[in-house]
């Protein structure tokens, strides 16, 4: 809020001022008003930059108010404190800058040293001084009291220059002196390839005789604004002179210094001397030219004069340090006179056109007059310094534009001199000692430049397209973001074609000039300077990866600004006749891969040099295109997606062609599994999965895919697929011959008390799991195909091995001995002559078949079973393990096919060792069925199957198998693994209870049963049942009671009398037909057996009538 009022008071102050001057002037307190040269009313006079001390004492005075004073004056006392009017002249105001002082001295200063002055020395006031022999020495001098005084007093220099003497002097820096100061600034950027698209000069003009001119014409239009005096001695030397050298100053706080002292047009004005290096001699000639050209001429503007005639007729060759630099200077003139009135006129000649050669055989002689004698050629200097005058006025003068006669000078408006002269002004808005900067003063000097506009014929358009173009110029020297931002809003500023005014469009479509040797081409002025920015722009973002690997902010300015000058150079005929079918988007696609190109092309040159030892060029190439991508899509498609949407999806295809195209003639060659395979195809694939995973997560899903068809894609995991699969049918022969080595070499004993199994199995998983791991040490892409050919052949290999262990085993029919023929009770006579017959039967085992069952042990049974249950049991840990690992090795990102996933997950659903399980269970049940029989019908046969119950039940009980069959299932328990012992148990169990029923029903004849054995059989089968569950310790109570029930109903039918059983056989046989049982619940088969062996003659005559069977003698 303070300030706001501040401000507010400020302006208040300045309005009030304004009007008591006006007041003061137009009254009758003053008697004459002289105007500053330039001026001709009031309105033409900053009245901020007039003392009103001056204008008061002048009232008071009563006396004449030349306002040039005025103006001085203000100026003179800007930098200066407020005084006090008290007159005393012991008074005294320091002026400094706080800045560069520093902190007040902390320590005592040292003594004065005693010391002789020097006769102090008083020039003489001869015009001309006398030579001096001795050095002198400043009295009270405020320059040279900043020098030590050791150097100031007691110094043996020869001659020290005084401040006065400096007047004399031209600046004499020389050429390279110049460029070192400038070289020192900045080490600026080449930026030729942005020279403008304009003719040369004819004449030969220089950049530095441009800059002089157009400084000369600043004047003038400042001059025209009242604004032109001549600086007081005080203020001279801008530039750093030898003695400002010596004295150890620094241009930039002489800089600041005078920015201090001096302020509004005067100030700015001398800033811009600085800025545009122009000496101060020079300055003050032309400001004295200037003002002398006005005399006489009242009411003329200065801005109206045709300024380099006026300033070859005002200023003489005595004003110059020496012929050489007046030579240099007057020929400058004269080239600007035949650029602009003869070469570039912004009016045709037509009926003046014979005035033309009059003109150039002027200028000729004026030249020519400096090489005759001084007199001679004073003369025809002067005579044709007239003559021109009469020609060149009415020329400059003849109206163009719609303006009035002499209403503006035609001198500097053609073009293009009128935009050579406007750049060089425009430069003068960078700071001199840092050109990656503006000056501060750059709105000024901008406000400043618009008085110049008349004069050079200079537009809004034109204005931003020549300052876009400076500016954009020393983005490209300097580097500078800065800059280039004030660029970038330049050209923005530069108004389409409809948004221009009919006279700026005709304007504008009269500025063209002929470029290229013979000058064949004709350029607009939009041409000529905006297709110099679009083509650096074009260059740098054809390779921006180069250009912009670490500056992506600047780049984004630098796409604005090529978009922008392609817009505003696509309005132009020639340039949309021949871009006619290019849109901004085809622009920003050749930028991609244009850029793409050349960094791929450069990682290609890398990867060629790289050392072997790294991988395979194309594995390296593939990484390293991999972080190429990476860094595409985070810092430069951003960028580009901004004007292009789909530009990252340009980037990535294009990416996938060029490395698809280095890859398609390795992949070709490819037929096995090599180390350069396996290197390559996983670094290729990993990229390729990283390009459609980019296109995906950019892209809707449709659209992704139509980019995805677009593709020609690697099909890596095809061709290693292919290879893959050979490799795995390859290792999976291996397999197989080691399975049969090793069941071959197997002896069926247990590796130890604690593995009690074969060494076999072990071998054959110690080999599968070898294989297991080569397939996933192979890096290459693989499909689901080879996992699952994997699995079958691993599968095969355990229904192999499986088959193996229970080739060579015998039947359990070879086991048991044939059943007895049928025969019906006869009393003891026949029975012994029959018992003797029936022991002689075929179908008992040959000694060969009894010998492999006498190899296969009770222990070697069991050790088969515990390898067996090994392998299955192992099998699961290999399943989890390998689904485990393909899990991991199988690429999880989002763009993995949802087929792909879809069908491993299927995949995993099923039991993947089906086979080998079922075949491996096979065989486990088929070793346990063969133990158990084997056991009761081969090892206890004489005791079990032979001899029990005979001659009868109570002489031959169960419980004398009872020790027997303990210590065979003591020696089964021992061996066998705790998971296989109820299995093998239960089969013991069964094969029990089927030798028991073959003793009851299929015992032969020596074995007879009568209704009152019944109760001992079912004791026997209590013992027996007893026996297998063990208190507890053997197997469960319901799983022995339900295999003990079968045999259970058979005892009972033994407890029926021998009637009984007749009438349910009778029944059972009539029911049979029609799918029934008799009311005891028995088929005819177990009632016809139970009567065979029934000690009783009724039953024997009933199975004599009834079945025709035979005595036991017979």
């Amino acid at each position: 809020m303070e300030e706001e009022n501040a401000v507010e008071l400020l302006q208040r102050y300045r309005r009030d001022r304004r009007i008591l001057l006006d007041f003061i002037l137009s009254g009758s307190l003053i008697k004459r008003v002289v105007m500053p040269p330039g001026a001709v009313t009031l309105d033409d006079v900053d009245l901020d930059q007039v003392s009103v001390d001056y204008v008061l004492n002048c009232a008071k005075k009563g006396g004449m108010l030349e306002l040039s004073e005025a103006i001085r004056d203000y100026h003179d006392h800007t930098g200066l404190p407020q005084m006090s009017s008290t007159g005393s002249t012991g008074e005294f105001y320091l002026v400094t800058n706080p800045e560069y002082s520093g902190s007040p001295p902390r320590r005592v200063p040292p003594p004065v040293p005693a010391f002789t002055p020097t006769p102090v020395y008083t020039p003489s006031p001869v015009s001309t001084p006398a030579p001096i022999t001795t050095p002198p020495v400043f009295a009270a001098s405020p320059i040279v009291s900043s020098v030590s005084r050791s150097e100031s007093f007691n110094s043996a220099q020869v001659q020290e220059l005084t401040v006065d003497d400096i007047e004399d002097f031209e600046d004499d820096y020389d050429a390279e002196e110049v460029d070192s100061l400038r070289v020192s600034r900045r080490t600026t950027n080449d930026a030729s390839e942005l020279a403008l698209k304009l003719p040369s000069f004819a004449t030969g003009i220089t950049d530095d005789d441009l800059r002089e001119t157009a400084y000369e014409l600043l004047l003038a239009c400042a001059g025209a604004a009242g604004g032109l005096i001549i600086p007081s001695k005080e203020k001279k030397k801008d530039k750093r002179s030898r003695l400002m050298r010596k004295l150890g100053r620094s241009r930039s706080e002489h800089v600041v210094m005078q920015s201090q002292r001096a302020t509004g047009l005067v100030g700015l004005l001398e800033t811009m001397r600085v800025q545009m290096e122009i000496s101060e001699a020079m300055d003050i000639r032309t400001r004295q030219g200037l003002l002398n050209a006005l005399v006489g001429k009242v009411g003329k503007r200065m801005d109206t004069l045709l300024i380099p005639l006026e300033l070859l007729c005002c200023v003489s060759r005595t004003e110059f340090s020496d012929k050489k630099a007046f030579i240099r200077w007057q020929k400058r003139q004269l080239n600007i006179l035949e650029e602009g009135l003869i070469n570039y006129p912004v009016v045709g000649f037509g009926e003046s056109g014979r005035k033309l050669s009059e003109l150039r055989i002027l200028l000729a002689k004026i030249e020519e007059a400096e090489s005759l004698p001084p007199s001679a050629g004073e003369i025809q200097r002067t005579e044709c310094l007239r003559s021109l005058r009469e020609i060149a006025i009415p020329l400059a003068e003849r109206p163009a534009r719609g303006d009035l006669t002499g209403e503006v000078c035609h001198w500097a408006d053609g073009y293009p001199l009128n935009v050579r002269l406007y750049e060089k002004l425009l430069l003068s808005v960078f700071d001199m000692l840092d050109e990656g900067k503006l000056t501060e003063e750059v709105e000024e000097i901008l406000e400043l430049l618009k008085s110049t506009w008349r004069v050079l014929g200079i537009t809004e358009t034109v204005h931003y397209t020549c300052y876009a173009w400076v500016l954009f110029r020393q983005y490209v020297m300097t580097s500078e973001q800065r800059i280039l931002q004030h660029a970038m809003e330049q050209l923005t500023k530069i108004p389409l074609k409809e948004q221009r005014g009919p006279q700026e469009r005709s304007h504008l479509n009269s500025l063209h000039s002929k470029v290229e040797p013979g000058g064949s081409r004709d350029m607009s002025f939009l041409q000529s300077f905006l297709s110099p920015i679009q083509r650096w722009a074009d260059k740098q973002l054809g390779d921006y990866h180069l250009h912009f690997a670490e500056k992506s902010a600047m780049m984004g300015n630098i796409v604005a600004v090529a978009m922008v000058a392609r817009r505003l150079l696509l309005e132009e005929p020639e340039v949309a006749m021949q871009s006619m079918s290019i849109t901004d988007r085809d622009q920003i696609e050749s930028y991609i891969l244009s850029s793409i190109k050349s960094a791929f092309s450069r990682l290609l040159q890398t990867v060629e040099k790289a050392d072997p030892i790294h991988g395979h060029p194309l594995t390296l190439l593939a990484e390293e295109t991999k972080k190429l991508l990476k860094k595409e899509s985070t810092m430069f498609m951003p960028i580009f997606s901004q004007r292009h949407p789909q530009a990252a999806v340009v980037s990535a295809s294009l990416v996938h062609k060029l490395y698809g195209n280095k890859l398609k003639p390795f992949l070709d060659g490819a037929e096995h599994l090599t180390e350069d395979v396996v290197s390559v195809f996983p670094a290729a694939d990993s990229l390729e999965q990283y390009i459609m995973g980019l296109i995906m997560s950019l892209c809707e899903e449709e659209t992704a895919e139509v980019y995805c068809r677009k593709l020609i894609p690697y099909e890596i995991e095809s061709i290693s697929g292919t290879l893959v699969m050979r490799w795995v049918n390859s290792q999976l022969g291996r397999i197989l011959g080691w399975v049969e080595r090793a069941i071959q070499q197997e002896r069926w004993d247990p590796i130890s008390p604690q593995q009690r199994h074969g060494t076999s199995i072990v071998e054959v998983y110690r080999i599968v799991e070898e294989t297991v791991d080569q397939f996933f040490s192979l890096k290459v892409p693989m499909r689901s195909t080879e996992l699952n050919s994997l699995f079958r052949g691993i599968d095969n290999a355990f229904q192999v091995y499986a088959n193996h262990v229970i080739d060579k085993m015998a039947s359990k029919d070879d086991l048991i001995p044939p059943v007895p023929i049928l025969t019906r009770y006869k009393k003891e006579v026949g029975i012994k002559a029959f018992v003797k017959k029936e022991l002689f039967d075929p179908r008992l085992p040959d000694e060969r078949r009894s010998t492999e069952i006498n190899v296969l042990t009770t222990p070697t049974l069991c050790v088969q079973l515990n390898t067996l249950y090994y392998a299955i049991s192992q099998l699961n840990k290999l399943e989890d393990s390998i689904w485990e690992r393909w899990t991991e090795k199988i690429p999880r990102e989002k763009f993995i096919k949802k087929s792909i996933v879809e069908k491993s997950k299927s995949f995993t659903q099923k039991d993947t060792f089906v086979g080998s399980r079922k075949d491996i269970n096979a065989a486990i049940d088929r070793i346990c069925e063969f133990t158990g029989t084997k056991i009761i019908f081969w090892d206890l046969k004489d005791r079990f199957i032979d001899n029990l119950y005979k001659p009868s039940v109570s002489l031959s009980r169960f419980e004398a198998l009872i020790e027997a069959l303990d210590v065979e299932l003591s020696q089964l328990c021992d061996i066998i693994v705790e998971a296989l012992r109820d299995r093998i148990v239960t089969s013991l169990l069964q094969a029990s209870l089927d030798g028991l029923l073959r003793v009851i029903l299929d015992g032969g004849p020596s074995r007879v049963f009568s209704p009152s054995d019944a109760k001992l059989l079912e004791e026997d089968l209590e013992v027996l049942k007893e026996f297998f569950i063990s208190g507890g310790d053997g197997l469960p109570r319901g799983v022995v009671e339900n295999q003990v029930a079968r045999i259970r109903h058979v005892i009972k039918l033994q407890g029926h009398e021998t009637r009984e059983l007749i009438e349910d056989l009778k029944s059972a046989s009539g029911l049979e037909m029609q799918n029934g049982r008799s009311k005891l619940g028995a088929d005819s088969k177990t009632l016809l057996r139970i009567l065979c062996h029934r000690s009783d003659s009724e039953a024997s005559q009933f199975l004599k009538k009834q079945y025709k069977i035979p005595k036991s003698s017979a």
